[in-house]
């Protein structure tokens, strides 16, 4: 009888005839190097919306401001990333990262806003 080799070490396994890792270990470093390169994106882009939702919090500590395009940019905040946009009836558009969002004002000026 031919006995099943672990898929991340090679090793022979023993035990249960359905494992397919020899230990805990091999299981997790498997599955980590079959996930490596979408969650090394994913953790990108979450930790850019992390930093983006923390400078507009530290800007808007009241529930509406208004600030300048270059304290945004000064503080790191990248416009790219965003988790959602708002259309208002009259056509303007909020940008939201989670529930602290802008809207673009004239002479690059935006208003900060949080949604309850």
């Amino acid at each position: 009888m031919e006995k099943n080799k672990c898929l991340s070490c090679g090793e022979p396994i023993t035990g249960r005839i359905d494992k397919k890792y020899c230990s805990d270990y091999c299981r997790s470093t498997y599955n980590n190097r079959l996930n490596s390169d979408s969650t090394k994106i994913v953790r990108n882009i979450n930790n850019r919306l992390k930093k983006n939702y923390r400078i507009l919090k530290s800007i808007n500590t009241d529930q509406k401001t208004r600030t300048s395009r270059d304290k945004l940019l000064a503080k790191g905040f990248n416009f790219t990333y965003f988790t959602s946009l708002y259309t208002t009836k009259s056509g303007r558009v909020y940008y939201f990262v989670y529930d602290q969002g802008y809207l673009p004002l004239e002479d690059d000026y935006y208003a900060l806003v949080k949604r309850d």
